[in-house]
């Protein structure tokens, strides 16, 4: 009789597990069906790292939209990267783009930040972008900095 009742909750565990499987992908393309009506915009990027289609579009650390593609410029090689928006959401010429990460191990999302006097139209270019930083480089070079003097000055004996 136990290993029936274990069997039983074994298998109901698995069935909710399987559900909240099925509710995270429902999810993901209740966002993908939401950028269908969504004002797109693209920028160039010198790096896109961790940015990929479904990525959010953030303001102020708010989802404002997704990542809809991200493609090689075969003429610059820059990372081509079109954003979904929300529609009610007004982007203004001078828009900045730029990819960030949360933390340590987070993952990228592209950050906006609106600035400018005239509106952008949908389909247009976002200038102002910033490309995802190295952080092995960065703390490598920060490393450098600290601890980098040099011997001049002193004299040996």
């Amino acid at each position: 009789m136990k290993e029936q009742t274990a069997d039983t909750v074994l298998g109901a565990l698995v069935v909710a597990v399987a559900l909240g499987f099925f509710g995270f992908a429902f999810s993901q393309t209740q966002d993908a069906a939401a950028a269908s009506g969504s004002s797109e915009y693209f920028g160039f990027f010198s790096r896109a790292d961790g940015v990929a289609p479904g990525t959010e579009v953030r303001i102020a650390g708010v989802k404002v939209g997704v990542v809809r593609s991200v493609q090689l410029d075969h003429e610059t090689y820059n990372a081509r990267v079109t954003l979904a928006v929300d529609p009610r959401v007004r982007l203004m010429d001078s828009t900045a783009a730029s990819i960030r990460t949360d933390g340590l191990l987070g993952g990228a999302h592209v950050s906006l930040e609106p600035a400018g006097i005239e509106p952008l139209a949908p389909g247009s270019e976002i200038i102002r972008t910033q490309g995802s930083q190295d952080l092995i480089t960065m703390l490598l070079s920060a490393v450098s900095s600290f601890g980098g003097g040099d011997d001049q000055g002193e004299s040996q004996p």
